[in-house]
């Protein structure tokens, strides 16, 4: 059986029913640190702002706990939500991530607002702003701040210059696939929610990618949910509430993540059923040998230079358990050591 691609973590910070968003922050540095440890290549956390079951809004202060308690695994976000932000201030705070754990930091970065409108008016309300229209451009100033020092240039990232910070580009539509292949940078596909274009978008970003000094070749991340317990019965009620959770998506309804269930038929129509069925389509829920196959079946079809695991459960425990069980079955554990 062939390799698998290499493997990351991806966290949202979940706030789960009936703990607090420190519980949430501290369950996260406690993952990052097992994440370290079993050998994973990244560890990276998004932004969303206004979300009661999400931590990780002050993305960059996050980066620093995370990579303060690690000491091996490259620590980033996947990603920082460009349109929400001037340039400027992300070459400054990654720029400062970068001097404090020089080659570590990762910089993803999307052009959706991680929000509702009102709150994007909000972080950025008193900024000149084009808002998403402007991301290309948005990324080549960063590009520029993170870049060799210009004595020349009127502005500077003071840090940031010169740290020449690795930037991916996010996305779960076209758009990122074709800018990422134009810019010649690895590209990080969200099939982990939005799975509908993932085949489409990693051919065209492929078939377009133009080469450039640091990246020679393209490198494409797929998102995947993968939930591993001892039993595919546990590791399906686990499951239950990443279901629960899009449920409400479909309904207009955020919140905690819930507690699992036994029985999501009682709690959706088959409609909506169907419909969080498509949306969590990119993910893998088993026993650890048919997560194996599952992950292996995956990679053939994607040709995925590595996976970025998403595995928001209700238990950290359970979650600590499932990513020690990947890490297992993908021989990460023992390369580790």
């Amino acid at each position: 059986m062939s390799a698998l691609p290499l493997l990351s973590v991806l966290d949202l910070a979940p706030v789960v029913d009936g703990a607090s968003t420190r519980d949430a922050l501290l369950n996260s540095l406690d993952l990052a640190r097992l994440a370290d440890e079993l050998g994973y290549t990244r560890y990276w956390v998004a932004e969303h702002h206004n979300m009661e079951g999400v931590a990780s809004s002050a993305t960059a202060v996050l980066i620093g706990q995370l990579a303060r308690v690690t000491q091996r695994i490259r620590v980033g976000a996947g990603g920082i939500m460009l349109p929400n932000h001037a340039p400027l201030t992300i070459a400054e705070q990654f720029g400062t991530l970068a001097e404090l754990f020089p080659g570590r930091i990762d910089l993803g970065l999307g052009r959706a607002p991680g929000t509702d409108r009102p709150t994007m008016h909000a972080l950025r309300r008193s900024l000149d702003t084009r808002g998403e229209d402007a991301f290309p451009q948005d990324v080549l100033e960063l590009q520029h701040y993170l870049g060799p020092a210009d004595p020349r240039a009127a502005v500077r990232a003071v840090p940031g210059q010169g740290t020449e910070v690795p930037i991916w580009l996010l996305g779960s539509s076209l758009y990122g696939a074709q800018l990422a292949a134009h810019l010649g940078l690895p590209f990080g596909f969200a099939s982990h929610f939005a799975p509908d274009m993932l085949m489409q978008a990693l051919a065209l970003y492929r078939d377009n990618y133009r080469p450039s000094a640091r990246h020679p070749q393209a490198h494409a991340v797929v998102g995947i949910n993968v939930v591993v317990a001892d039993t595919e019965a546990e590791a399906r009620r686990l499951f239950s509430s990443l279901q629960q959770r899009f449920l409400g998506m479909v309904r207009g309804v955020r919140g905690k993540l819930p507690a699992p269930v036994d029985d999501m038929d009682a709690l959706w129509t088959p409609a909506e059923a169907a419909q969080v069925a498509r949306m969590l389509a990119a993910s893998v829920v088993g026993d650890p040998a048919q997560v194996r196959a599952g992950l292996q079946a995956m990679a053939e079809r994607t040709g995925a230079d590595e996976f970025i695991v998403a595995c928001a459960l209700h238990d950290h425990g359970a979650r600590r358990r499932s990513y020690e069980l990947l890490a297992g079955l993908a021989g990460l554990a023992s390369a580790s050591r």
